[in-house]
């Protein structure tokens, strides 16, 4: 793990690039379906938290300071239908919501390298009179959705296949041993049982 630098804005930058990468993970090794299938019952999907989240960078850290990135995104549109952020089409192939995401990535990058943080930029769907927030603020913002879902993709991962943690390389998990993970999962349900009065 790299240690926290003196500047702010790189710590916010590092933990959004981590989030970004754990995000791209949970999609490896998984076939069309997995990684489209709705896991939830509100339909919850890996890839849709990709193309929902490389939407989420474009606009706050592209178009509410100016710098739209000349992405068609028809799936933002006020014609477009409830949700259609948050899944796939079929069209829509693995390789063309990745690289999307890659380009929102470097968009977002370069607008955080371009603009001072006390930057203050307009959100075009926020209010208006109410719709201004700093670069700083945008960076939190965007971090906080991406480690959000970032999360979200970590549960549906290892629903599919028991892929867990937030690398392949550092899980921050106790144990790879799959006993290990019975034994403690039958301890959690035991104690849930016995406050519960079930036992």
């Amino acid at each position: 793990m790299t240690a926290p630098s003196d500047a702010p804005g790189s710590d916010l930058h590092r933990y959004l690039q981590e989030a970004r990468d754990a995000l791209l993970w949970k999609l490896e090794g998984l076939s069309e379906y997995d990684i489209r299938r709705p896991m939830t019952p509100t339909g919850t999907n890996l890839l849709g938290l990709v193309k929902h989240t490389a939407g989420i960078e474009l606009g706050y850290l592209g178009d509410t300071f100016g710098r739209p990135s000349g992405e068609p995104l028809p799936w933002l549109t006020d014609a477009a239908e409830s949700n259609a952020d948050m899944w796939a089409t079929a069209e829509e192939s693995r390789a063309f919501v990745v690289s999307l995401y890659r380009r929102a990535w470097a968009h977002a990058d370069a607008t955080i390298a371009a603009l001072p943080p006390d930057t203050v930029g307009k959100v075009p769907w926020w209010p208006a009179g109410r719709d201004g927030l700093t670069l700083h603020h945008a960076v939190v913002r965007v971090l906080a959705d991406t480690q959000r879902h970032a999360g979200h993709a970590d549960i549906l991962r290892e629903l599919l296949d028991g892929a867990a943690g937030a690398s392949e390389t550092g899980t921050s998990l106790p144990s790879t041993d799959p006993a290990w993970w019975e034994a403690y999962r039958g301890r959690l349900e035991r104690a849930a049982r016995e406050a519960d009065g079930r036992v």
